[in-house]
């Protein structure tokens, strides 16, 4: 039976080989420049690791949310390009600059800083953000001429390049889609009357760029899908030839047998209907296991799967196994990959009402992260 090492309560076992393998197929797959997106420290993942293996797999550059992820990249010796879109308000790019991020600019204030950023010989690299219909950041349609045409002029003095135009889809509808990258390519075509000849331009993320080729432009933006997680409700990872990376699993800690009736965990949500065997998993929602997925998840224990029972608690949870057997320190898998018999991430959120995404950027820092490889 699998057991996780001695001493060891929980862990997420990180397999970097599928992060490559996954990145290889979307760059085949899509035809595109890929920018792996390793923000909030690689989607739970380990973002030094997942850009390491993104990387690897032909990835040309690494996204970021913000400048301090970016600055944690260049420390720890990722000398890929390295691109930060999100921005503190009055935010200085000097390190930024000197470390050789390429910024996301989503205003002319955030362009004049940049540009203020720059030394002498070397340009500040930019991204300029069109807002076309999300309704987040990004240049306004009507400061677009403005901010492209004091672009140009910045670019022609030496003080900027501007490697990319970029936005971002809302993933509502395909009609919906379809009409930003109409307003995108309308972007593009002004930045391109003021003089503007950006190497990248990019829209898609992981949905559009698996599902939307229209918005591809030769260069895509993946974050969910190169940790072999699926964007789509109706579409599972092996559906797109994906390989979850992550396997969150936790050393049972317990094991008792309880008579029926027997209330289990806070507010006894559960009570046992006969007489079964209840296990102890050393995982909460203090670990970012969804408090709302009580009751609704389930983990496999020895080649079988059994439903969480009753409330999940700050540190751990509660599985009935009825008469199976189950010993302390066996493995307890809340998931991992769905074709070796895991659970998917999938049925976590769906019992917590939420995300693919969320689940794995939640798994916390006392989980620690082991490193594997296939």
């Amino acid at each position: 039976m699998s057991r996780l090492p001695a001493g060891v309560l929980r862990e997420a076992l990180i397999d970097t080989t599928a992060i490559t393998e996954n990145v290889r197929h979307l760059r085949r797959l899509t035809d595109s420049q890929v920018i792996a997106v390793v923000k909030a420290d690689g989607y739970g993942h380990g973002a030094v690791r997942s850009a390491v293996a993104a990387l690897a797999g032909g990835a040309s550059r690494i996204g970021v949310s913000d400048i301090t992820e970016a600055l944690a990249l260049r420390a720890a010796g990722i000398d890929a390009p390295i691109f930060a879109w999100l921005h503190a308000p009055g935010a200085s790019f000097v390190e930024a600059a000197a470390q050789r991020i390429e910024l996301g600019i989503s205003s002319m204030a955030q362009l004049q800083a940049a540009a203020d950023a720059a030394s002498p010989d070397v340009p500040v690299g930019v991204h300029l953000k069109a807002e076309t219909g999300l309704g987040r950041n990004g240049i306004a349609p009507a400061e677009l001429p403005a901010v492209f045409a004091e672009a140009a002029r910045l670019e022609r003095i030496g003080r900027l390049r501007v490697i990319g135009i970029f936005s971002h889809l809302s993933n509502t509808t395909v009609d919906d889609d379809r009409a930003a990258v109409a307003r995108f390519r309308e972007a593009l075509a002004l930045a391109a009357s003021v003089g503007l000849e950006p190497e990248l331009r990019h829209i898609a993320a992981s949905h559009a760029a698996i599902d939307l080729p229209e918005a591809r432009f030769g260069c895509v933006r993946l974050g969910l899908a190169i940790y072999g997680l699926s964007p789509f409700a109706d579409r599972t990872s092996a559906d797109l030839g994906l390989h979850p990376a992550m396997t969150l699993r936790g050393a049972v800690a317990a094991v008792r047998r309880v008579p029926a009736g027997q209330g289990v965990s806070y507010g006894y949500l559960h009570r046992a209907e006969t007489e079964t065997t209840l296990a102890l998993v050393p995982l909460g929602y203090a670990d970012g296991v969804p408090r709302a997925a009580s009751s609704g998840a389930a983990v496999r224990i020895a080649g079988e799967t059994f439903p969480v029972a009753g409330r999940i608690a700050m540190d751990q949870f509660v599985v009935d196994v009825g008469d199976h057997e189950v010993a302390v320190g066996d493995a307890a898998v809340l998931f991992g990959d769905p074709t070796l018999g895991d659970p998917a991430v999938e049925v976590w959120a769906d019992a917590a009402d939420t995300v693919n995404y969320e689940v794995v950027t939640r798994i916390g820092p006392r989980v620690p992260r082991r490193e594997v490889e296939r």
